[in-house]
């Protein structure tokens, strides 16, 4: 990674943000620490990172709340660090749409592999909007429901309308989908797909994001779903074609 990619770890114990910062800097970054909530605004005010780890169990303010706040404050790559027991907290972290989530205690080095994967998504999008991007090509867009995704720049577009924010793991769900039209893909296969990483037989997080996903591209979002169905007892099929409602 480019030595200017600039990381913020937000932990409310030393010696973690002390052995991540050494690790992560030997591998090229550039590091930034903070201990609580206000220490994390005053970094992000001093120099925006391109990336957050956040502590979900942090003294006074929630970490969820802090969650919430980056993710509709700022355009930057989110991974939540949790406690391996605190499984609502993940869910509602996934819903309010960080990009991963590691538990503790982690290896470093999956961790790394994680803020990697991340970081190339991000690093994928045209410069942010005031900034003239240089059109190379033109872009291919593929129809989702009643959305478009652009493969060039990872972008979700309404068809004739406005761009819908999505996620790095709701982009690879769409293409997953987009490459497997018409089949049934089971919920670890999913998962395989979009995480890259080892899964409980009983993680259901795929399922919040079928959910979130399903509010973006359905034709009729309330409704019975009918461009990512439920198979019972088997997992999820992309249906192509539907109308735009």
């Amino acid at each position: 990674m480019d030595a200017r990619t600039r990381l913020l770890v937000v932990d409310d114990d030393p010696s973690i943000r002390e052995m991540l910062r050494d690790y992560l800097q030997g591998h090229g970054f550039d590091v930034a620490e903070a201990g609580s909530g206000p220490q994390m605004r005053e970094e992000l005010e001093r120099d925006l990172p391109d990336a957050v780890l956040l502590d979900l169990r942090l003294p006074g303010e929630d970490g969820l709340v802090l969650a919430r706040y980056l993710r509709e404050h700022y355009d930057l790559g989110l991974i939540m660090v949790t406690a391996s027991a605190d499984v609502v907290d993940r869910v509602v972290g996934l819903e309010i749409g960080a990009d991963d989530y590691i538990a503790k205690p982690f290896d470093v080095r999956e961790l790394l592999a994680r803020l990697k994967s991340v970081l190339r998504r991000l690093q994928a999008r045209p410069p942010a909007a005031g900034i003239p991007a240089i059109v190379t090509k033109p872009s291919r867009r593929k129809r989702f429901g009643r959305c478009e995704i652009d493969l060039e720049s990872h972008r979700m577009f309404e068809v004739g309308g406005s761009e819908v924010t999505i996620t790095a793991m709701e982009y690879d769900l769409l293409t997953t989908f987009l490459a497997n039209p018409n089949r049934v893909l089971s919920r670890d296969q999913l998962l395989l797909q979009t995480r890259n990483r080892e899964w409980g037989p009983f993680d259901r997080s795929i399922d919040i994001r079928i959910g979130r996903l399903r509010r973006k591209v359905e034709p009729e979002p309330g409704g019975e779903p009918r461009c990512i169905r439920t198979v019972r007892n088997a997992g999820y099929m992309f249906v192509p074609g539907e109308p735009s409602g």
